[in-house]
């Protein structure tokens, strides 16, 4: 820690008034807490405390972050403005099980030792703070993992990236370009101007210019793809991974402080791992029969259970679910495009619910639709966008991707609009909610194109978003679905469980737990005018607005163990050969885990009571 350095008391003392559990003490308390504060000052990388270091500090970050990282170099959580590290050196053994390292340049206001431990002792609800149920079911979401982990998934890019990437300038043309690829022997070219990165030009774009007659005398810089998706080199393996396969690119360029500090393709990471999600949903789009897809796409599920298996947490394992659905998605709808023709009228094929959301599981069902220009006539353009639909639909069945039971899809005409229609349908839902169709009409609001012409998807999301955020009346609706979501939860903290038939002794952990934060989260990301899709970002994206901070951090955490157990839930089920589902028998569960379930129930709970006081749910 550096030396302190002089700040006035009255702001450090407004600072903490306004962050848990601060703002829980009587304003004397605070004060004389205040008065013993020092302040220390942090670079970006600096080690404020060691693992195995004693430490007599409480840390409240003022501003910056930090990161809590464990003995084996793994990230745990990454602390920001207004939260606090070094709490459990103060109140259990004085040494850190856990290395702080500052994130970027951070203030830290330190409460001592000596100036803690009596506010502990007389305030019970400021210490019940530091074990509260949001630590409690983080704990529980990092034990439910494996023990094990990938040491490649968890590697930093910058130990796998070429460091020396071969490069050119925008004004080189594009033949001196080629000709430089050739002597290198890459795929690709970093196109670097002034130091800085501009752009990347790979084979693919020079074939693209070849093909379109383009002179080998014009400059890279009309072919290539400017400003580039990149990553830091502190970024981990699985992140560009992912990257990669979501976004149908094959070079991600490594940057540190806008310079470039090297490349890595998808071929590296490959050659590393030959069954891993980029390779396979590679495999996804060359695949052309019923039989070679549906093989590849029980592949892609087996890789995200081993993932989960080897360490991943429950959000990479969904979006690596989602990944695969959406390669499939889009293989489906090439070969539909291939034996139908072109498309007559633009359009696109959007994903709803658990895809759209990127949440998916190995349960879950589809949720789509289709999106269509308004240049659509239907006396000339019906029958081609229902073969597209149906041969769709019936093509993600075959390859293990369950029909939904409501009809759901784009299969069904209902599902299948041009823009004006779904933003009239919209503006209907919007402006005149009805609870019976708002339950199914919800998860249009999760809506992400998957293939197609993106920009109409987007189109409708963002008019959607606007609208609904100024309409109360269907605030109060959707407050009701979600209140009505009830956790299987008792008197006495006590699990409901079933009591007859195939699901004696189990609780469902989708209806009333995830699907009730999911639709929680959507609710607030609407309340906020958030355009996030994710339950996860759509509650971070409300914290401080229209959700407090400490109850959207303890959401996500209740999601990302509700999560975790569900998806650990139907592995098992995988490997017995069973269909998966949400039905958790909590009695093959550790006790530990049955508590965090129940801790989770509550937090869930609480959050719709809030909804309940907030919201005229009960004359809904």
């Amino acid at each position: 820690m550096n030396a302190p350095v002089s700040v006035e008391v009255e702001e450090i003392r407004s600072f903490l008034a306004a962050h848990e559990p601060f703002s829980r003490l009587p304003e004397p308390a605070l004060n004389a807490l205040a008065a013993g504060t020092q302040i220390g000052y942090a670079r970006k990388g600096e080690v404020l405390i060691r693992h195995g270091e004693v430490n007599d500090e409480l840390g409240v970050i003022r501003s910056g972050a930090v990161d809590v990282i464990d003995e084996d170099g793994i990230l745990l959580d990454r602390r920001d403005i207004g939260q606090t590290f070094g709490y459990s050196t103060l109140v259990a053994e004085p040494e850190s099980h856990y290395q702080m390292e500052a994130v970027e340049d951070s203030l830290i206001i330190y409460i001592s030792r000596e100036t803690f431990a009596p506010l502990a002792e007389e305030f019970a609800d400021f210490l019940r703070y530091f074990s509260s149920l949001s630590e409690r079911i983080r704990l529980a979401a990092e034990q439910t993992r494996s023990n094990t982990s990938s040491e490649v998934l968890r590697t930093p890019l910058g130990a796998f990236a070429i460091t020396d990437p071969a490069a050119t300038t925008s004004q080189t043309t594009l033949r001196d370009a080629a000709i430089s690829m050739g002597e290198h022997n890459v795929s690709s070219l970093l196109v670097i101007d002034d130091r800085e990165l501009r752009g990347i030009i790979t084979d693919r774009d020079m074939r693209r210019s070849v093909a379109a007659d383009i002179s080998g005398d014009s400059p890279v810089a009309g072919a290539m793809t400017a400003n580039p998706i990149s990553l830091g080199s502190d970024a981990l393996v699985f992140e560009a991974m992912l990257l990669m396969a979501e976004r149908g690119i094959h070079h991600i360029p490594v940057v540190d402080d806008g310079r470039v500090a090297g490349i890595i393709a998808a071929a590296d990471i490959m050659r590393l791992m030959q069954s891993d999600p980029l390779y396979l949903s590679g495999q996804l789009a060359r695949q052309s029969t019923p039989e070679e897809l549906a093989e590849t796409y029980r592949s892609a599920k087996a890789v995200a259970i081993r993932f989960l298996e080897r360490g991943a947490s429950s959000e990479e394992a969904q979006r690596l679910l989602t990944v695969a659905t959406d390669a499939l998605t889009r293989r489906l709808l090439t070969l539909a495009e291939e034996e139908l023709g072109p498309a007559p009228v633009p359009f696109a094929f959007a994903v709803l619910g658990s895809q759209g959301r990127r949440e998916m599981g190995t349960a879950s069902d589809q949720d789509n639709a289709l999106v269509i220009s308004d240049e659509y006539q239907p006396e000339e353009h019906d029958e081609y966008f229902r073969r597209l639909g149906e041969m769709v639909c019936q093509g993600l069945a075959t390859a293990g991707q369950p029909l939904c039971p409501g009809d759901m899809m784009a299969s069904n005409p209902q599902w299948r609009m041009t823009v004006s229609q779904w933003r009239a349908t919209f503006h209907h839902w919007i402006t005149a909610p009805e609870p019976d169709a708002l339950l199914h009409a919800q998860t249009f609001f999760d809506m992400r194109a998957v293939g197609g012409g993106e920009e109409m998807v987007d189109e409708i999301h963002a008019y959607a978003t606007a609208a609904a955020q100024q309409a109360p009346r269907l605030h109060a609706h959707l407050a009701a679905l979600a209140v009505r979501r009830e956790p299987p939860l008792g008197v006495f903290r006590g699990l409901i469980l079933g009591r007859r038939g195939e699901h004696a002794h189990t609780l469902d952990i989708k209806k009333g737990g995830l699907a009730a934060v999911v639709q929680i989260a959507r609710l607030h990301a609407i309340l906020s005018g958030s355009h996030e899709l994710s339950t996860r970002s759509r509650l971070a994206a409300a914290a401080g607005e229209s959700l407090s901070r400490s109850a959207a951090a303890d959401l996500t955490d209740a999601f990302d163990f509700l999560s975790s157990i569900s998806l650990h839930h139907q592995a098992k089920q995988d490997a017995a050969g069973e269909a998966p589902d949400y039905r958790v028998d909590p009695g093959e569960l550790k006790k530990m885990e049955r508590e965090h379930l129940r801790d989770a129930f509550q937090i869930i709970k609480k959050a719709q009571s809030g909804l309940s006081v907030r919201f005229p749910v009960r004359s809904v």
